[in-house]
């Protein structure tokens, strides 16, 4: 399966409720803060989302 890093590129103060957790459940709490998760469905909708807030790379190797 691959993996892709995640990347907070902007806050998400003044979005919705659901963005700013989505955020949060992405495991991401401050700006330029990285994770690293499996390509799931539910990761890449969670991603999808808050597109606009986050940078994505795929893992190479991953």
């Amino acid at each position: 399966m691959d993996r892709i890093r995640i990347t907070l590129v902007k806050s998400p103060i003044g979005y919705k409720a659901d963005q700013k957790d989505t955020v949060r459940g992405l495991g991401l709490r401050k700006l330029h803060q990285t994770v690293e998760h499996n390509a799931t469905g539910q990761i890449l909708g969670m991603v999808n989302k808050v597109r606009h807030l986050v940078k994505v790379d795929i893992v190479p190797g991953g």
